[in-house]
């Protein structure tokens, strides 16, 4: 047997990104393979690669590979060879084989080593060396939430391979990042160190250099001589400067960070309000953005413009219509031959908008593959004629209907808020009140409803898909403390997600309640010591039966209040009192202690209870929904100096009627809808057959009336209450005008038995709800103190107009700001009620909607008019919102 040779062929490849589990390397057989291979070099065959000689391969070997991941098989169905295989030595096998490697990018190094040659045989071993791996990664220069960010978005984690390419891209996502947001001269630094500690890993250094914020100083527009410079800069909405007074005032809360991805779409929205005026040929003929010479942080912007002529429509035609007839859809495109060719609003009215014409008639009733295309064809001077070209297509079907990433809620619960049924036709209202509906429950965050829609136009079918995001939206308030009257303390648990048919059954637990079908338990207790205690329980299920949406709710609470001793009062204040044993230091001795001085012989006890059910219309439309309410309530007055009536028991049983419609699209951060009602609630008239001269029932001490005359209390109290949403813009990130109108009244069945209770006590935050003291719904009205306009009132109107901005729309959290004006007045007297004589005000504030929480704010309020006689104004005044909005 002659003597054989070594055939030796290197390849040197890049890897690629697969996370894997490092392990520790064990280079041993690669070193002594090498060096073998050093000192057999020089005795290798001399093989002439312009004759190729075909081998079949005997055996293959895989060397060197550390991942566990890479199986043996992995890596030789990355070269496509196998045992048995016949190549040519030289030949096309090896070398494809090489470029497989290379495009894998798994690699730094391979050597694919013929260990042996035998006849028409070889042996061959591919021995690979892995891409290092990332140990750690340092971020510097750079904020936390801006790490955070970049983090999420490069993607490059621990034990990483990492590679030229992925640090370029890295480097380019950085970049594209802090040009965002305003830091165009931003420089950003990706570097690798070897980590001693460990082999084949590295340490990442990603540094960024931000420096300052790249600005807009000027901006000059040129050409322009129909359409002014300032409506083509508010057409530019994110390319803004504050140069001169007017930019400024237009400018005043928004940023001017020059984003140059930004400006090259401001400069389309520059030209798309040309269209949009009826500049149809409107162009750019050239535009530079450069240094300003005077304030280098920041640059200018010129832009030279062709206006053209301007373009009115001559007339409109439409072609293909079937199914509705032409006037129909004029009507709705509210264009006509005279009109200037507003490009924008014919795109809007043909598409764009929910009332448009192919929404209208066509994407609501199945047609979704419809289209609606102008064509100019004949333009003459100034006029175009206009053809519109309906494709009205086939009816499609619902052919399945997928929800995903819900893990809040039964998913019978999600569907039955559904509009869209399998088999149903197709109808883009009903998919928008679907995502309506979904918002509305609390359990999803409204601002991620993004359905995705798959039309086949073989089948005639769509397929919808819902992604929800889940959202906590139970909340736990607690609070606790010690003040003058001994331990304070509130503790209130709303559970918005309670099952009470798995009540009994611990397994389907998750917490400490059962949770899954979209009810509602609120349980809450609280404390003022020896002062006030109460205690409520409420539960809603919003589809009682599970078939309709029909609610069922009922409550109960229990409140007491106690007073505080005369003889505490007379000595903590200084009083002499000649019958007091603590003589006149008590007060001082106990320095306030309220606590020792509570008199449970003077107290107020309110027990309640309701129920009630509700069912949603179907007309006028399916918005609106009506109630009925049962309720009673027992007062007990035990020597209570601060009300009407100071001892006995007094009852309330009532009906609550109401009607409302509520179209809002947004409970967190409402963008459009409206939201009214109109509520009665009315007692028995229980004077008309009671037998009772209420006339002749006297004062009791010249002051407190008759327990007997309000033994059964009776009134009959109507409210009527609407709130409008209108978005300023169409985006996600819009401000909001809310407008508000509230009046109330409380009218009597005798006018000698005038209800005490569920009267009206104004001004203030509004956050007491109703009055422990006096059993009064509280109505706010800021710029003014709590109560201070009337305690008592038999009516009242409340006015407002609300401007919101929203700064963080997130499922963690929800923030916005608000300025507001607002009026409003309250009357003890029902016949002394003036719609005119308001009390105005106007402030600012902030609210924040937290998962757990609620909702919490804070209000400054300006009362620009006097109350109850004084001569100033109401003043500054603070308000603090928890639970509920004004």
């Amino acid at each position: 047997m002659f003597k054989k040779g070594l055939f030796i062929l290197f390849i040197v490849l890049f890897s690629s990104s697969i996370v894997a589990q490092a392990q520790k390397a064990d280079s041993t057989e690669i070193k002594n393979i090498n060096k073998a291979l050093q000192e057999s070099a020089d005795n290798l065959p001399v093989i002439s690669y312009n004759n190729s000689r075909k081998y079949e391969i005997a055996d293959i070997k895989v060397v060197g590979i550390q991942n566990p991941m890479y199986e043996d098989y992995t890596i030789l169905g990355f070269a496509q060879l196998q045992v048995g295989d016949k190549i040519e030595v030289p030949g096309a096998e090896i070398t494809n084989a090489i470029k497989r490697f290379w495009k894998q990018g798994l690699f730094s190094d391979v050597k694919i080593l013929a260990t042996k040659i035998e006849d028409n045989k070889i042996w061959l071993d591919i021995v690979l060396k892995e891409r290092p791996r990332i140990s750690d990664i340092i971020y510097s220069g750079m904020k936390k939430g801006e790490r955070q960010d970049i983090e999420s978005k490069i993607g490059m984690v621990k034990s990483l391979q990492i590679t030229p390419n992925q640090m370029d891209r890295a480097k380019t996502i950085i970049k594209k990042y802090f040009d965002e947001k305003g830091f165009n001269k931003a420089e950003i630094n990706i570097t690798e160190k070897p980590d001693l500690s460990k082999e084949n890993h590295v340490i990442l250094n990603i540094d960024v250099i931000k420096k300052n914020k790249t600005k807009v100083n000027t901006i000059a527009i040129e050409g322009n001589t129909e359409v002014s410079a300032s409506t083509l800069e508010k057409a530019m909405k994110k390319t803004r400067h504050k140069s001169n007074f007017k930019a400024w005032l237009r400018n005043f809360l928004r940023s001017t960070k020059y984003v140059p991805e930004n400006y090259e779409e401001d400069k389309e929205h520059l030209i798309a309000k040309y269209n949009e005026l009826g500049y149809r040929d409107a162009t750019i003929l050239w535009d530079t953005v450069y240094t300003s010479p005077d304030k280098p942080e920041k640059v200018n912007v010129d832009i030279k413009v062709d206006e053209g002529q301007r373009y009115f429509i001559k007339e409109i035609k439409w072609v293909g219509n079937t199914i509705e007839p032409t006037w129909k859809l004029q009507a709705v495109l509210n264009m006509k031959p005279g009109d200037v060719y507003n490009q924008k609003k014919l795109t809007e009215r043909l598409s764009m908008d929910d009332d448009a014409v192919i929404n209208m008639f066509y994407q609501n009733n199945g047609y979704i593959f419809s289209n609606a295309d102008p064509v100019e064809v004949n333009i003459e001077k100034d006029s175009i004629n206009l053809e519109i070209r309906i494709t009205e297509g086939p009816q499609a079907s619902i052919r399945k209907v997928t929800i995903s990433g819900n893990d809040r809620v039964y998913e019978d619960v999600v569907r039955r808020e559904l509009r869209i049924k399998p088999g149903a036709l197709y109808s883009r209202d009903d998919i928008v009140r679907s995502l309506r509906e979904i918002a509305q429950t609390g359990h999803f965050d409204p601002e991620n409803l993004n359905p995705s829609i798959v039309p086949d136009p073989e089948s005639g079918t769509v397929d919808v898909g819902l992604p929800l995001t889940s959202k906590a939206n139970d909340q736990v308030e607690f609070s606790a403390g010690w003040g003058q009257t001994g331990v304070i303390g509130k503790l209130s648990l709303k559970f918005s997600n309670f099952s009470l048919k798995n009540l009994l059954n611990p397994k389907s637990y998750k917490g400490i309640i059962p949770q899954g079908e979209g009810q509602t338990l609120v349980l809450s207790a609280q404390t003022n010591a020896k002062f006030y205690q109460s205690y409520s329980i409420s539960f809603m299920d919003p589809w009682f039966g599970g078939k309709r949406p029909n609610s069922l709710s009922v409550g109960a609470y229990y409140s007491k209040q106690t007073d505080i001793n005369s003889r505490y009062l007379n000595n903590a204040y200084g009083y002499y009192n000649p019958y007091s044993m603590y003589g006149s230091n008590y007060g001082n001795s106990y320095g306030g202690d309220y606590s020792i001085g509570a008199d449970p012989n003077k107290s107020i006890q309110m027990i309640g209870a309701s129920v009630g059910y509700g069912k949603r219309l179907s007309w006028p439309d399916d918005y609106f929904y009506v109630q009925a309410e049962l309720s009673y309530q027992l007062y007990r007055m035990k020597d209570w100096a601060y009300f009407i009536v100071k001892d006995g028991s007094a009852n309330n049983l009532s009906v609550n009627l109401s009607v409302s419609r509520r179209s809002i699209d947004n409970p967190t951060y409402t963008r459009r809808g409206t939201d009214i009602s109109l509520s009665l609630q009315i007692t028995p008239p229980f004077s008309s057959f009671d037998g009772k001269d209420y006339a002749s029932m006297k004062l009791i001490d010249n002051y407190y009336e008759s327990p007997e005359k309000f033994k059964w209390i009776e009134y009959h109290k109507w409210k009527f209450k609407a709130k409008t949403f209108t978005s300023l813009y169409d985006t996600k990130r819009t401000p909001v005008l809310m407008t508000r109108a509230e009046y109330g009244f409380v009218g009597y069945f005798n006018k000698n038995k005038k209800s005490p209770f569920e009267t009206f006590y104004m001004g203030g935050d509004g956050m007491s709800g109703y009055s422990s003291t006096y059993a009064t719904e509280t109505i706010g009205l800021r710029g003014y103190e709590n109560g201070s306009l009337e305690t008592q009132a038999s009516a009242y109107t409340r006015l407002a107009l609300e401007l919101r901005y929203p700064l963080i729309l997130e499922p963690s959290s929800t923030i916005y700001l608000l300025s507001f004006v607002e009026a409003g007045n309250a009357w003890r007297d029902l016949g002394k009620f003036n719609p005119f004589d308001l009390k105005r005000s106007a402030g600012f504030g902030a609210r924040i909607m937290l998962p757990m929480i609620g909702l919490m704010g804070i209000d400054w309020a300006y009362g620009f008019d006097p109350i109850r006689g004084s001569r100033d104004s109401s003043g500054s005044q603070f308000h603090f919102v928890i639970g509920q909005e004004f």
